[in-house]
């Protein structure tokens, strides 16, 4: 027998939403580690909180330390990590916030899957596309390096792969010519699409 039920709240989400004046949503940033994935999340929470939106952002790493750290980087661990993620993104929507989440998560069933527990009204996807030879160059963490020397294994990109976004909400285009502040706004202006009431 089922002992868990769902129980009702009387604060609901279109509630806070319309005494907010927009709704809440997923902005889910993929792409491989040095992509510039962070950093657009980082500056783009930046921008969205002096224009007054509330805002929380998800971080892969960050995340990693507490939720996730019982989790390792096997496919299936990736899996549930992203899983999770998605379910911690949905309860911020539901709380009205613009939720930020930055995540390698490279395969698409997963993406797919959390589109599907937040909401396809809720969730945007962005890609930030950045070839691999640019992502190895800037190597923040020194992580491609370790990957091609052995000491990490299923590493995106080395010997794990990232399944490209087919169909995204937004494509951001992050080599070393490209304009971050650009690249911003252009999320900034699909958001206000899509949270006006």
């Amino acid at each position: 027998m089922n002992q868990v039920v769902w129980h009702p709240h009387p604060v609901t989400r279109v509630m806070r939403e319309g005494q907010q004046g927009y709704k809440g949503i997923c902005v889910w940033f993929t792409g491989l580690s040095g992509s510039g994935k962070s950093t657009i999340a980082g500056l783009l929470e930046e921008e969205l909180f002096k224009k007054k939106f509330r805002t929380y952002l998800l971080d892969g790493d960050n995340i990693r330390h507490g939720l996730n750290k019982d989790l390792s980087f096997t496919e299936d661990d990736r899996t549930e990590n992203i899983r999770r993620i998605s379910e911690v993104a949905k309860l911020f929507v539901d709380a009205g916030i613009v939720v930020i989440t930055s995540f390698i998560s490279p395969f698409i069933k997963d993406r797919e899957e959390a589109k599907n527990i937040v909401g396809k009204d809720s969730f945007l996807e962005i890609y930030v596309d950045c070839d691999i030879d640019t992502c190895r160059e800037r190597d923040p963490k020194g992580l491609y390096k370790k990957a091609e020397l052995g000491e990490i294994k299923n590493f995106t990109g080395i010997d794990s792969p990232y399944e490209k976004p087919v169909n995204p909400d937004l494509i951001l285009i992050n080599n070393n010519e490209s304009n971050l502040n650009e690249n911003v706004r252009n999320v900034i202006d699909l958001i206000q699409t899509k949270i006006s009431l």
